[in-house]
């Protein structure tokens, strides 16, 4: 399947072993390109490597997960192999990467959790109208394979 032209140049965990995975829709222009946006939070540090959960390497290393559950949040495989998923995973790397610490003060105060949560579903399920009406992108998917999420 193809994968977004902001996803192809990320690196993978074959180029990046030992690091936390961030797995992702690569057939999501805006989704991709927040993975390529964490890449250059990371300043070549390498602390991350990324898949499209559209990668035939989820399943074989992930299979706990399921599609299901990887087209409704983004997920983050930490080193110690475990999940977080969602809002979780954003607050997840509000503490792993530096340029995002700033962050993780707010992301831990009691109830934000809940509320995190709550917005990121709103954001994944919607991310395909949110590229085409606020990024100005016509179609947000490389493919058609997305087209199903156009009629929000």
């Amino acid at each position: 399947m193809p994968t977004s032209a902001h996803a192809r140049d990320l690196p993978g965990p074959d180029e990046n072993p030992g690091r936390d995975v961030v797995i992702f829709d690569g057939q999501c222009n805006a989704c991709a390109l927040a993975a390529k946006r964490l890449h250059q939070m990371d300043f070549g540090k390498d602390r991350l490597a990324f898949l499209s959960l559209h990668d035939p390497r989820v399943t074989q290393r992930y299979s706990d997960l399921t599609y299901d559950d990887l087209m409704a949040q983004m997920y983050v495989i930490d080193t110690e192999g475990n999940r977080h998923g969602g809002a979780d995973a954003v607050r997840y790397l509000t503490r792993r990467l530096p340029i995002l610490w700033a962050f993780a003060p707010m992301m831990h105060i009691p109830g934000t959790a809940r509320l995190s949560r709550w917005m990121y579903g709103i954001v994944a399920r919607n991310r395909y109208w949110i590229s085409r009406k606020f990024f100005g992108t016509k179609n947000s998917c490389d493919s058609d394979a997305c087209s199903i999420h156009f009629n929000k």
